[in-house]
């Protein structure tokens, strides 16, 4: 294939809940544009992106899969995300590569919880976001109050492109040649919606439009269409039936013709730091330029070993080019470079702005590292993602003796790639915790450690993710003064610590006055309360949503060394937030059920005795869908319970939503418990 021009790329990533046909509309795209001889099949395990033994026996994504297709002199990198809850961890972190986030609906199920999250994610990152309408053969009648619902749960901004057409065997196009006949609503009166919406943000052209009464073409609507996808204003909405086929090569028209290049999409969040404190960064698109890439993605091949999927956002990357990982004083040479399809691998000289590939054997390499070729680059980042937090945790230990060491390389090598999964380790009890984001997160993260690296583990109960925080402000001290005879050790640090709104994380503001605490030595003492946040202050929980003011303190010119100061931060930090009203904090996850009607009662009923508040049920036929807020800690045996109550025909899935105080008696019950080291 010839060097690619940014304006000749879409990036592009299906997104949305599990059963809405990603994977198998990939295929229908793939099959439609000649990328493969034939479409695939999710149920026999011969699609392109589904490669794992674990997908194929779960019949669902696991990973994160770049597929390329070439359409109308186009290249389009089109990614399938996985739509399970547990492994949303994958979906969210190879979204930055993109420009726009297709989120893809099922006719039948309507609008889920994951497709909320998506929309939301998505339109919080400055994503442009497409609504995909897939499985419309299979409940055509249903679409029309589906177009409603989808307007009135994401916003009168999302608009049809097409419409479904002959008993939705096909679709009547409402943008480019609008006049074609449809199952429902005008195409004429759909098109005539989709204009205003669009010349609403150019002055020009709505005049031209209006007081003219002129009619606009398509080229003259592109550029004021790229706009309003930029700025939220147009949510486009496509109809299609990936297993008929019905608007799938009218997807990819839209997809070619109207969805945003890696010139016409907002500028990725880059951040700079100097000495002017942080800034925002715009990379461009320019191939000439230094290089500027984004590792969206590790992986561990067998044969070639680790590789790093990136996107490049400015400049070139060749075979050859030393490049630089974050801010790593010594650069790596690239030798291997891939354009990916599936679990495939295709050589290529060079990678160009807006292309996503591959690059083997760099160990220098993480997840989130920002390449580039000059140490001008060193401090800049791309802002992280909020992936979801990994709270449901099994403790794990090797059956055989002498496997200790191999586990944890094996864990963090499982870590590394899969970033809703976290290991800890009890700086007590010296126990291991695997931590990830559901039941069936934790079930496949262990059937990988027994296939890929032959490691036998035994798991205990699962032990839930409680966090500590602070109800009120207040004051902290200490003095630390240590004399063994030599050299000794003196730090005095006061500081001050007050509540931040929930989810906030952490802040430390350093507000010294006269030096009594040297500039040098202040990163000593958040280093201090760092340690202290890590470990827990009251019942052996990471501390989290506190702000540290440090005001003051004292020094001696002989005796004040970083360890001193490092203590020092630590216990006044103790010390205040023991002063603080402390609270310990439970995870609560958003719950979604789905069963027989006529179990409705008894699944209530059983959420409102695990302190599940329900915040909406809806009635599908004779299928209930129940969603709930419910505490972790009280749904460890949900999947037994679920079966017992609906005889097995439920389903259910999970997915963090907050922390928030725990009950009063599972507050004193850990608080009790904890035994702080001496140090403390």
């Amino acid at each position: 294939m010839p060097e690619l021009s940014p304006e000749r790329i879409r990036n592009i990533a299906l997104a949305g809940p599990a059963g809405a046909g990603k994977t198998t509309l990939a295929e229908a795209l793939l099959a439609a544009a000649g990328a493969v001889d034939g479409a695939g099949s999710v149920e026999k395990g011969s699609t392109v992106s589904d490669t794992t033994a674990q997908e194929k026996a779960l019949q669902h994504s696991i990973g994160a899969s770049v597929l390329g297709i070439e359409w109308r002199e186009t290249w389009i990198n089109l990614i399938d995300t996985p739509g399970l809850a547990d492994f949303q961890g994958a979906a969210l972190s190879i979204l930055p590569a993109v420009e726009t986030v297709a989120v893809v609906v099922s006719a039948g199920r309507g609008i889920e919880a994951g497709a909320r999250r998506m929309m939301q994610w998505a339109g919080e990152r400055g994503l442009c976001r497409l609504i995909i309408v897939n499985q419309i053969d299979a409940e055509p009648a249903a679409l029309p109050a589906l177009l409603e619902e989808i307007r009135a749960t994401f916003g009168p901004e999302c608009l049809p492109l097409n419409l479904p057409s002959q008993g939705a065997r096909g679709v009547a196009d409402c943008f480019f040649t609008p006049a074609g006949e449809a199952d429902f609503s005008s195409v004429a009166e759909t098109h005539e919606m989709l204009v205003d919406q669009v010349v609403e943000l150019d002055e020009e052209l709505m005049a031209l439009y209006l007081e003219q009464g002129e009619e606009l073409d398509p080229a003259q609507l592109h550029d004021p269409f790229e706009a309003a996808l930029r700025d939220g204003h147009l949510v486009p909405v496509c109809f299609v039936s990936a297993a008929s086929g019905a608007g799938v090569r009218e997807l990819l028209e839209i997809f070619t013709r109207l969805m945003p290049s890696p010139l016409e999409g907002n500028p990725p969040p880059f951040l700079r730091d100097d000495e002017k404190g942080r800034r925002e960064y715009h990379a461009r698109p320019d191939p000439d330029a230094h290089v500027l890439a984004h590792v969206v993605k590790i992986e561990h091949d067998p044969f070639l070993g680790k590789m790093a999927v990136f996107r490049v956002h400015q400049g070139t990357v060749t075979r050859d080019t030393r490049l630089f990982a974050g801010e790593a004083r010594k650069p790596f040479r690239v030798g291997t470079l891939f354009r990916l399809q599936g679990r495939e691998h295709l050589d290529v000289e060079r990678l160009g702005p807006g292309e996503i590939g591959a690059l083997t054997k760099v160990d220098e390499v993480t997840f989130d590292s920002v390449l580039h070729d000059s140490h001008d680059e060193d401090h800049i980042h791309l802002r992280p993602v909020a992936l979801p937090a990994p709270v449901f945790g099994l403790a794990i230990q090797a059956t055989r003796h002498g496997d200790e060491q191999k586990l944890w390389e094996a864990l963090a090598r499982m870590v590394e790639e899969d970033r809703g999964l976290e290991v800890t380790q009890d700086a007590t009890t010296q126990e291991i915790v695997l931590r990830g984001l559901g039941e069936l997160h934790l079930r496949t993260a262990l059937e990988r450690l027994a296939e890929r690296f032959r490691l036998e583990v035994e798991t205990s109960t699962p032990s839930i993710a409680y966090r500590e925080t602070i109800g009120a402000s207040a004051e902290g001290h200490c003095r630390h003064k240590k004399q063994t005879g030599g050299a000794g050790q003196f730090g005095e640090v006061f500081l001050r610590v007050e509540p931040l709104p929930r989810g906030a994380g952490f802040e430390f503001v350093d507000t010294i006055r006269g030096g009594v605490i040297p500039g040098s030595l202040l990163p000593a003492v958040e280093k201090g309360v760092r340690q202290a946040m890590a470990s827990g202050a009251v019942a052996g929980y990471p501390l989290q949503d506190i702000r540290v003011t440090v005001h003051d303190g004292k020094t001696h010119p002989v005796d004040s060394k970083e360890i001193a100061f490092v203590i020092a931060g630590r216990k006044a930090f103790l010390d205040a937030v023991r002063k603080a009203n402390p609270v310990v904090l439970e995870p609560v996850a958003e719950l979604v059920v789905e069963g027989p009607s006529s179990a409705m009662g008894d699944l209530t009923a059983d959420l409102a005795a695990s302190r599940g508040r329900i915040q909406d049920t809806r009635n599908h036929g004779d299928q209930v869908s129940i969603q709930a807020i419910v505490p972790l800690a009280e749904i460890a045996d949900y999947s037994n319970r679920l079966n017992a109550l609906t005889g097995g025909a439920g389903s259910y899935t999970l997915q963090f939503s907050h922390y928030e105080p725990a009950p009063d008696a599972v507050q004193r019950r850990l608080m009790q418990a904890y035994r702080p080291t001496e140090e403390e």
